[in-house]
């Protein structure tokens, strides 16, 4: 992961060498702050929705909104910072069923249940490196960031096996607000409407290790299902509108 975060930073530096002589003769990049919104995707496990992979989150597409600002330092390289929310949707009843499948199928039972309540929802709070290629009045924005996701709210799933019997057995993954380290990169186009106002659209990738999930219910003998750990990996494309000064 720091490997990623070093390549990332490694390419920005060398493309600021590379376009500084150049650059002497263009303006310099304005600094700004913006207001973003758009779609977050969730991409490797986080969007998955196998039973037997532990890491799976079953999220699914939704929305993003948040902050987005560029302070430059020294001509067109300077510090990129985002605040943002992000909604990643709630099991499907389609979810619950392969979930109750599986855990019927691992424990051998003759009954299992399972619901599903509660949404994945999340912040965003990344910065890093940034710089930027200036041609008329189109604006490049490459950045490399590390920073922090924290959970607002994961799904709570209620597994329930034998309920028609008068010996029902329960399994709950609880609901998480943990914080974890993650790291990414973004690319952005911004077109200059005036001196003061640019929007622009913009890609960006944030992965981490997963925050961590707590579990109630019998202890753990290695059958079925069982996450303590959901990775969060998201692709969020925006459309902003920015303010500079």
């Amino acid at each position: 992961m720091k490997k990623n975060f070093t390549i990332l930073s490694a390419v920005l530096i060398t493309l600021f060498s590379l376009n500084a002589k150049a650059q002497d003769e263009v303006t310099q990049a304005k600094s700004y702050l913006g207001l973003t919104g758009g779609f977050s995707t969730p991409a490797s496990n986080f969007g998955q929705t196998n039973y037997s992979n532990n890491s799976a989150g079953f999220a699914k597409k939704g929305t993003t909104l948040g902050l987005d600002a560029g302070i430059y330092l020294y001509k067109n390289f300077g510090i990129g910072i985002t605040f943002s929310y992000q909604d990643q949707g709630e099991l499907t009843g389609a979810d619950a069923q392969n979930l109750a499948n599986g855990y019927l199928a691992s424990f051998g039972k003759d009954e299992s249940n399972v619901t599903a309540v509660n949404r994945y929802q999340n912040l965003n709070l990344m910065a890093g490196p940034q710089y930027s290629f200036l041609y008329k009045k189109f604006t490049l924005d490459l950045r490399a960031s590390a920073g922090l996701i924290k959970s607002i709210s994961t799904p709570f799933i209620g597994v329930v096996f034998n309920n028609s019997s008068n010996s029902a057995t329960y399994l709950n993954q609880l609901k998480s607000g943990g914080i974890t380290f993650a790291y990414g990169g973004s690319a952005g186009v911004r077109y200059s409407l005036s001196d003061s106002w640019d929007i622009g659209l913009k890609c960006n990738y944030i992965n981490s290790n997963g925050i961590k999930i707590e579990n109630s219910g019998p202890a753990y003998t290695g059958v079925g299902r069982y996450q303590t750990k959901l990775p969060i990996t998201e692709i969020q494309t925006t459309l902003g509108i920015s303010l500079k000064f």
